[in-house]
């Protein structure tokens, strides 16, 4: 019998992982764990508390659906819960589910030829619910904790399969699963690593991040997609009948004008429901987006009510996960790349392998202590897998296969760039991996200013159209820049006599820089690539100190109490404008024209007061002279509310360029609509 004390802390163990694992996946859209382990982990827990539901607990991760909602977008309480499904692992279990549904419908009386299953594929994105009024989309926004979601709309009015009004006049809300197809998420990751940034661990994380993007611009650049499987809310005929099964609704979901799942078989018996699962499973690899797993469902809806529901989770579906493929193959060599920010990263070179529909002959190593803690040698035999199963990874060796030729992998003393001695920093928290790092802290340290520039000149950051890695690299090894700012000075003649270049080109090149230099101050602190400093963390700092000049003077415990610093981030910033080669590259951008303060319209209104106590402001549209956070900023300092959608209760509309429906709705319901150029002479008095 297994001792109470021992399983009380595994149980604790447990929860402590699995939350940590839950809020980096949901929250940080970083996992540092695989799908399947984190499976695996959810599952000896709830058994564990089935068998000593003594030592359950209502806070336990097993009575919780997602994460929370995060703070910096407006909270969404969700018209019906968004909940989770049950998880079955084997095809034991899952036939075991199948068999207790229709036991439990034929004692109800339900007659055995009317049990049908509907099996589709479980599509690995962020799920969202969509809500329309007379056909119009008022609101988008993410499950969240399945009670409370995030307010998304504008991001979700990019996304290609979300209609923005229905082919009916319609009042309902749906729910879909939003995602990433795999041939964009490759195109980003390849961007990343040209950038030295650290890459998407799949998909999933991809699309949530994308998402959650403040700017609805940069959200709409990640194509993201979506497929809309169910409705929460509302009939789906005029008529006031709704559909009598899932294979009905998602007929009806597809002529409403939204992405429909194409791939849904239906089975009657736990054999055919087996057989069907195998059949997608076998289709993962061509399909054009990520799956996880199958889903198994009742298709009769009036069905559902007899079957009921859990505490989180339905008893008429069951979500089938498929284990991650492996193989083995041979390590052939490991090289060490140097990033941006000048972490060197262990590459594993592999005897390829075709692996998930793909020839593998490259896979991550994170860090040396990862490398020790999996003995992993050069020429062993190594288990390979995708995680998410589309990163290849190395999980660990075969030592059984060993024949004494392989070498323990050393990393270099000395930076493979620029020779400079490395640190060894054992607290890192920059790869999503536990262990250490190996830096190289040479500020002139050429593969580091080669990986820096690229971040610059990235699309989240000054955005310089054109400016890509093979010109980079050329603009270096020509000796033409030596830091960002050598960019705003470049010789168009020169550059025209380039490689691949030519005077058009050279001029397009010129304009692209142009036009960065107006990107703003939070631009500009993200692009300068400074260690744990992203993008949220960017805007949250101007939006508190107002310009890149006065972090020269900021202390750590100053900083720190802006919302998405913490002390690491802090620390970080304040130690990366005491270099005294900063003010130097600040100088520099300053003289080129590049925008480090905010306007000064905004700058003369630092001064908190009330001018705008009691109203409720709904930005719409591009702005033209501030960022879509910046005027959510100015009309909080003055009092105001800023909101994501339009009710009776919104004061104002402010309505930039290409105004959508929220602009219609006001109209509607006689909001009084007003331009960027009258907010701010509002708030100026």
């Amino acid at each position: 019998m297994e001792n109470i004390e021992s399983v009380s802390l595994r149980i604790a163990e447990l929860r402590r992982r699995i939350e940590r694992a839950a809020k980096l996946y949901y929250e940080n859209d970083a996992p540092e764990i695989s799908d399947f382990e984190y499976d695996a982990l959810f599952e000896e827990l709830r058994q564990l508390e089935a068998k000593y539901p003594e030592l359950d607990d209502p806070s336990s991760p097993t009575h919780k659906v997602g994460g929370r909602a995060l703070e910096k977008f407006e909270k969404v309480t969700h018209p019906v819960k968004m909940g989770s499904l049950s998880d079955v692992f084997s095809e034991e279990e899952l036939s075991a589910f199948v068999q207790k549904s229709i036991d439990v419908l034929l004692e109800n009386g339900v007659p055995a030829e009317e049990i049908v299953f509907s099996v589709e594929p479980k599509i690995d994105g962020l799920s969202v619910s969509l809500t329309y009024e007379r056909g119009v989309l008022t609101l988008g926004a993410t499950r969240g904790d399945g009670t409370v979601g995030e307010n998304v709309t504008e991001n979700i009015r990019t996304i290609a399969g979300i209609p923005h009004r229905l082919s009916e006049p319609l009042d309902l809300c749906v729910r879909g699963e939003v995602y990433m197809p795999r041939e964009v998420f490759y195109e980003l990751n390849r961007e990343k690593e040209d950038a030295g940034e650290k890459t998407f661990a799949n998909p999933r994380n991809a699309a949530a991040g994308s998402l959650r993007r403040l700017d609805a611009a940069e959200c709409a650049a990640a194509k993201l997609d979506i497929f809309v499987f169910n409705y929460q809310t509302g009939s789906l005929y005029e008529d006031g009948h709704a559909p009598e099964t899932h294979a009905e609704t998602i007929g009806r979901i597809a002529e409403l004008g939204f992405h429909a799942i194409r791939i849904q078989k239906l089975a009657r018996t736990p054999d055919e429901v087996v057989e069907a699962v195998r059949e997608i499973g076998g289709m993962r690899v061509g399909l054009p987006y990520d799956i996880d797993g199958a889903v198994v469902k009742i298709n009769v809806l009036d069905q559902r009510t007899i079957l009921g529901e859990n505490p989180s989770t339905p008893k008429w579906a069951a979500a089938f996960k498929y284990p991650p493929e492996q193989k083995e193959t041979k390590l052939l060599s490991i090289e060490v790349n140097v990033g941006r920010t000048g972490v060197l990263t262990p590459l594993a070179l592999l005897e390829p392998v075709q692996l998930a529909g793909t020839t593998v002959s490259r896979a991550t190593l994170h860090n040396i202590d990862i490398i020790r803690a999996r003995d992993i040698r050069i020429g062993d035999t190594v288990i390979v897998q995708k995680a998410g199963d589309i990163i290849p990874e190395i999980i660990g060796s075969v030592p059984a296969k060993r024949d004494g030729t392989e070498t323990e992998f050393r990393f270099p003393e000395r930076c493979p760039s620029c020779g400079e001695v490395l640190i060894y920093d054992k607290d890192n928290e920059e790869d999503g991996a536990d262990g250490g790092i190996l830096r190289c802290e040479n500020p002139a340290c050429p593969a580091q200013l080669e990986r820096r520039i690229i971040h610059f000149a990235s699309r989240g950051a000054m955005n310089i159209d054109g400016l890509g890695p093979a010109l980079v690299r050329l603009l270096i090894d020509e000796g033409y820049i030596r830091d960002a700012a050598d960019l705003y000075t470049l010789d168009v003649e020169k550059v025209a006599e380039l490689p691949r270049m030519g005077k058009k080109s050279a001029e397009n090149l010129k304009n692209a820089l142009e036009a960065s230099k107006t990107r703003g101050p939070a631009k500009l602190l993200w692009a300068l690539g400074i260690r744990h400093t992203g993008e949220a963390a960017s805007e949250g700092v101007i939006a508190k100190v107002r310009s890149i000049d006065a972090l020269f003077d900021a202390k750590p415990e100053e900083l720190s109490e802006i919302e998405d610093i913490g002390e690491v981030t802090s620390e970080t910033i304040a130690a990366y404008f005491r270099l005294p080669e900063t003010r130097t590259l600040i100088d520099k951008l300053k003289e080129a024209g590049v925008v480090t303060a905010l306007p000064e319209t905004d700058a003369a209104a630092s001064d908190t007061d009330e001018k705008f106590a009691g109203m409720t402001f709904v930005l719409t549209g591009t702005l033209t002279t501030m960022t879509r956070t910046e005027a959510t900023d100015l009309i909080k300092r003055h009092g105001g509310k800023a909101s994501g959608s339009v009710s009776k209760k919104t004061t104002y509309v402010v309505a930039g360029e290409a105004a959508g429906s929220k602009l219609t709705k006001a109209n509607e319901l006689g909001v009084t609509v007003i331009s960027e150029e009258d907010l701010l002479k509002m708030a100026n008095g």
